[in-house]
């Protein structure tokens, strides 16, 4: 296959393209518009009562420490997915720098310049109005201006929560090991940084007058492209469908929905941390999965048949370069002691109680190994260090807590993990790098990502999963010098699901029952 240029994508794309540089910029501008009415207020009214300060800027500073994901993670219970939890998260992290230089622009006013102004006769409000604001005014902006640069960054989170914007790129390119993807989000966010960051620099140096003059206009310009986002991040169906970035960008997801079923449901891009638990609650209709996860059980979702046969095999096995097992020599032999130890059932029951029993994966990696006699003390070997990587999501962490439990316990090795490395180019590049010795992948993911074979390939040796396996373990060792342990047993695929009684209701049951359903509408 031709490598496709970042141009030649960015031509491919520009539709895609614009409307998330919108919904990017709709994001920042209403987030900063909101920061600006409630941080230039409590900037005033700390300067006023000084006591306060301590307590106000503390708060603030302390939200701000709040990891970004983490704090869009405490948004959702309260506003659900979409725009709501993204502005919130972004109005708080904007929130600090403007109230830290609204009350220090205020209070490092030259006191005899206020005892003059006094002296005229102004009263408190005339005071503030005709002489703190207008002398703070560049501090004040310069306040906006590092709040705005802030956002524009922690705006491409938003994608986690279905909310749009330049994270759908960059995160769809990290997960499909795509650069041009990666850049077609990172190069526009940087640039919107850097012109938001000078633009409002302009206005600070322009001081209060110009500023001013455009107290009407900025607003309304923040507002206006508000409301442009809100419009663009409408769906057309009535069912709401949410997919991940990774499966946004894949043949074996959106891409083969739309070319093969000839299916388009308009889906917002959605972290799978959140997608079950938001068709659960109603927020989303229909959702990207994976077979074998835990949280079809626990919420009581539906997969919908794949009748046109998009979705390759995905059996897990461990992916390990050869020079590694030869450093290694016990590796192999200790690693393949899963092999063939599960099916779909098993891993499902697993997950389950990851996702929805919320036992630690040590806890399901012991008891699993001490029901298949396979448990055994950790030798407390240093005969070397064996690092294992895992994706970030629960099965992966409840594998790399197994695999370090075996090897511990029947090897002189020690073992190292290095946990929740993302998506799949993230895992393979550390990998390749040999920053980790191995880590769990899924043959579709090999065949499809990783590889990247011609159409006819694909549709050759994905008819079955021992075909799919020989070429993945085969093209790998002659690419990359890694081998495909034996696989585990189980096939944790890509699938479309609904709520269960929303499946009944409306008679889906497969793919082209909801392609069917979306075209009678």
């Amino acid at each position: 296959m031709t490598q496709q240029s970042l141009w030649q994508f960015i031509i491919e794309q520009h539709e895609k393209l614009l409307t998330q540089i919108t919904q990017h910029l709709g994001l920042t501008f209403l987030s900063l518009l909101l920061a600006i009415v409630v941080g230039v207020p409590l900037g005033i009214l700390i300067a006023r009562k000084r006591k306060l300060s301590s307590s106000v800027l503390g708060i603030a500073g302390i939200l701000q420490t709040i990891p970004s994901i983490a704090l869009l993670g405490f948004m959702i219970p309260a506003f659900g997915i979409g725009a709501t939890p993204a502005i919130a998260a972004l109005l708080i992290y904007a929130l600090l720098p403007i109230i830290r230089n609204t009350y220090t622009g205020i209070t490092e006013v030259n006191p005899t310049v206020i005892e003059a102004a006094k002296a005229m006769g102004m009263n408190k409000t005339q005071l503030l109005f005709k002489v703190e604001i207008p002398l703070a005014m560049p501090v004040i902006i310069a306040g906006i201006r590092t709040a705005a640069v802030i956002n524009v960054g922690v705006a491409t989170l938003a994608s986690f929560v279905a909310a749009g914007g330049l994270g759908e790129f960059i995160f769809g390119g990290i997960s499909l090991n795509n650069t041009n993807m990666i850049l077609a989000g990172a190069i526009p966010a940087a640039l919107l940084a850097i012109l938001l960051d000078q633009a409002i620099a302009v206005l600070q140096k322009s001081g209060y007058r110009l500023f001013h003059k455009l107290k009407y206009i900025v607003p309304a310009i923040l507002i206006i492209f508000g409301a442009i986002y809100l419009l663009t991040s409408v769906s057309e169906n009535k069912l709401k469908a949410g997919f991940t970035p990774e499966f946004m960008g894949r043949q074996d997801g959106d891409l083969g929905l739309r070319s093969v079923y000839g299916l388009n449901v308009n889906p917002v891009v959605v972290s799978d941390a959140i997608m079950y638990k938001a068709a659960y609650e109603k927020e989303l209709d229909l959702i990207s999965g994976y077979s074998t996860d835990g949280r079809i059980k626990a919420f009581d979702l539906y997969v919908l048949n794949d009748d046109k046969k998009i979705f390759p095999p995905y059996f897990a096995a461990p992916i390990i370069k050869t020079k590694t097992l030869e450093k290694f020599p016990e590796l192999e032999k200790t690693l393949n002691l899963l092999s063939g130890k599960f099916n779909d059932s098993i891993m499902t029951d697993l997950n389950y109680k990851s996702d929805y029993l919320h036992q630690t994966p040590e806890k399901i990696a012991k008891d699993f190994l001490i029901k298949n006699n396979l448990y055994k003390n950790s030798r407390k070997g240093n005969s070397g260090t064996v690092r294992i990587g895992s994706k970030i999501f629960g099965e992966q962490y409840i594998l790399t807590e197994m695999y370090k439990m075996l090897i511990e316990g029947n090897t002189n090795y020690k073992v190292e993990t290095k946990t929740g490395l993302g998506g799949t180019k993230i895992c393979f590049d550390a990998l390749m790098n040999d920053a980790i010795d191995f880590y769990p992948e899924y043959t579709g993911t090999g065949l499809l990502v990783l590889l990247k074979p011609t159409e006819q390939t694909i549709k050759k040796v994905s008819q079955s999963p021992d075909e799919t396996y020989n070429y993945v373990n085969s093209e790998f060792q002659k690419q990359y010098g890694i081998q495909w342990l034996i696989p585990l047993g189980f096939n944790n695929s890509y699938a479309l699901m609904m709520r269960r009684k929303q499946s009944k209701e409306l008679n889906i049951k497969s793919i082209s029952d909801l392609k069917n359903y979306i075209d009678s509408k």
